[in-house]
């Protein structure tokens, strides 16, 4: 975050208590929020949908020796003569055969409640039954506006006198009328089965719900025609020692006139969007009571535990920041929670919901990382308003995008600072005085061009002081060439003038009026300076304090005493001599400063090595004392070097003045 108002005044441990206390409620109102919504029923039929997908992930395989079907399919319905329903002597038939073929326990998943029409059919099927056989009750609630009515609906006395066992084969569908739930009956058809074949029922508690093992026809099928004649229709010992169960398998109903074909949605039916055939349920009913493989579902108080510790996880994820490294803390938590409930519901048995978890979990992780986004951008703005004035657009969106590029208060810094001036402006300024807006419009038509050049080389623009401008290099972003890239904008601001001054001149020259060039004065100097916020609490800008800024701007004013425009301290000059041509001009004592210092300015094109080793030698001969205003140094200098012209003249009329 940009330090500013009271963010700066509190500092980093404010900024942390107050992400905390945000943090802290986005917690609670996720619990309360995803706990509220936990109670209604759509919610619920979520938590549904999810078990589907758990509980069919991986198709658990059929356990071994589980029941065979013998299905009152279509082709059955083709190949026997008779019309539907078929005669109950039909029934006992396939009894005798499934018998003689060693099945162990029949299943006929069909009520007979009333009497056949013909006496005899009653007679053949209850002579055939036995307590190897189950045959199918049901039970309906009836729910009037007086009272709710459960019906009971079982086969005729005569048959369970034969001794076949009863079974209600009636089952639970949930609100979204898919079959997950185990039957509550005691006397359930899948139960009264596995007691026919000697098997154990594994108990299992209320509200326990189905393992389904597949879709249609997951189960071995074989149609009610082949079951009829096994030994020309199936192999040898097909039904040996195994449980069968009768039952309609159709994909559309038997008769017009009957009621919609005995089939269920299952979790499976999320998949293939087809239906399975009741009988086909009641076979995974009896795998699941008999293998204990029926799936308990968690109870309310861990369910709100869940959710509790989904908050708890999302809020450690997001405790210190969000960024790309949060999304993939995301993706890999929500993947660990379903991948938790999917070895719960798989190898432990058990239920648990990931949807309450994970909507906690995102609701803290999304809602901090909504919350982080918006600081963000008000972070952006920020430093667009604080820095635009000062620095390149480009700068300014480097330090937008990473804000922590800024310090909390003022630092010291090495920092390159530059003082430009107009020379003569006074003069001009007095030859405008009754036209103050052509003078105000002169001076902004100047500093545009010299702020231009400035921020081009990545420069700080710290204050404009009428027709001075202060700019440094090296802050807020780091600058490791900062000595050089002020030498640049230095020389580009003086290239910037004679362009200004050209259009300047043709202006002026076409309005009549007398014709006037304006000229600037550079100084650089390169030292540790203090830079930061500096002003009141109400107001404050961007700036740099220190002696360095001090012998910066005296700099500048000196670069008139050696009449050159553009000077610089020995600390630019060193560090800034592998990119342009240093020259060193005098060695000058400023104000506050007992020691005289050597003073350079820059050259992009260095001149010939002798030039150099003569200007040296120049140099040598006035520190020395031994310079006359006549010697003949001056003159070839001039000649070699026409852009110090003004400065060799200054330094002869110095000697001249001084004999």
């Amino acid at each position: 975050m940009w330090p500013f108002g009271s963010q700066a005044r509190n500092g980093a441990p404010g900024r942390i208590r107050h992400r905390l206390g945000g943090l802290a409620l986005l917690f609670i109102v996720s619990i309360v929020a995803v706990t509220a919504l936990s109670f209604t029923s759509p919610w619920r039929l979520v938590e549904l949908r999810s078990f589907d997908y758990l509980t069919t992930i991986g198709r658990p395989p059929l356990p071994k020796d589980g029941p065979v079907i013998v299905a009152i399919d279509e082709p059955s319905l083709s190949e026997i003569p008779h019309q539907w329903p078929w005669p109950r002597a039909l029934h006992a038939r396939l009894i005798e055969k499934l018998r003689e073929a060693g099945a162990k326990a029949i299943g006929l998943d069909i009520i007979f409640a009333e009497p056949a029409v013909d006496p005899q059919n009653d007679d053949a099927l209850q002579a055939a039954l036995g307590p190897d056989v189950v045959l199918a009750g049901d039970e309906t609630l009836i729910n009037t506006p007086q009272a709710d009515q459960l019906i009971r609906t079982e086969p005729l006395p005569r048959f369970v006198e034969a001794g076949a066992h009863v079974g209600i084969a009636s089952v639970g569908l949930d609100g979204d009328g898919v079959l997950r739930g185990m039957p509550g009956y005691e006397d359930s058809f899948a139960a009264e089965i596995a007691r026919a074949a000697g098997q154990p029922v594994v108990r299992h508690e209320a509200g326990a719900m189905l393992q389904a093992f597949g879709p249609a026809r997951t189960y071995p099928t074989v149609s009610y025609y082949q079951a009829l004649d096994p030994q020309n229709f199936l192999p040898e010992g097909y039904f040996k020692d195994r449980t069968v169960l009768v039952g309609l398998s159709l994909q559309t109903a038997p008769d017009v006139r009957a009621s919609t074909p005995d089939t269920f949605a299952t979790p499976y039916t999320v998949h293939t969007s087809r239906l399975v055939a009741g009988v086909e349920v009641q076979a995974t009913l009896l795998d699941n009571l008999t293998h204990g493989l029926a799936i308990a579902d968690t109870g309310t108080a861990l369910r709100l535990l869940l959710i509790v510790l989904g908050a708890l996880v999302g809020a450690l994820t997001v405790y210190r920041d969000t960024n790309w490294i949060t999304a993939l803390w995301g993706v890999a938590s929500v993947a660990a929670a379903l991948g938790l409930a999917y070895m719960s519901v798989r190898y432990g048995r058990v239920f648990t919901s990931p949807v309450g978890p994970v909507l906690s979990y995102l609701t803290v992780v999304i809602g901090q990382s909504g919350l982080d986004y918006a600081a963000e951008r008000r972070t952006r703005r920020q430093v667009t308003r604080a820095f635009g004035q000062y620095l390149s657009p480009a700068m300014v969106e480097r330090l937008a995008n990473d804000p922590s590029q800024l310090k909390l208060g003022g630092e010291t810094r090495n920092l390159s600072i530059l003082f430009c001036d107009v020379r003569g402006f006074t003069t001009i300024a007095e030859r405008m005085k009754n036209d103050p807006q052509q003078l105000t419009t002169l001076i902004n038509r100047l500093l545009t061009p010299l702020s231009d050049e400035i921020l081009a080389c990545g420069g700080t623009i710290d204050k404009y002081i009428g027709d001075c401008v202060m700019a440094f290099w090296n802050a807020p972003l780091d600058d490791p060439q900062h000595a050089a890239h002020a030498v640049e904008a230095a020389l580009r601001m003086l290239e910037a003038m004679d362009r200004f001054n050209a259009e300047l001149q043709t202006e002026l020259a076409a309005r009549g009026e007398e014709p006037y060039g304006l000229r600037i004065g550079v100084g650089i100097n390169t030292g540790d300076c203090v830079v930061g916020n500096m002003g009141s609490l109400s107001r404050f800008d961007y700036s740099a304090l220190g002696d360095s800024v001090n012998l910066a701007s005296r700099l500048e004013g000196e670069s008139k005493s050696v009449a050159v425009p553009l000077l610089l301290g020995g600390e630019t000059a060193r560090q800034a001599a592998d990119r342009f041509c240093m020259v060193e001009l005098d060695r000058i004592q400023v104000k506050g400063r007992s020691v005289a210092s050597p003073v350079f300015t820059a050259l992009k094109e260095a001149p010939p090595p002798e030039i150099l080793a003569e200007h040296r030698r120049f140099l040598d001969a006035k520190y020395a004392g031994a310079l006359t205003a006549d010697d003949a140094i001056f003159d070839q200098l001039t000649a070699a070097l026409p852009q110090f012209a003004a400065y060799y003249a200054l330094m002869r009329t110095r000697l001249a003045v001084s004999a």
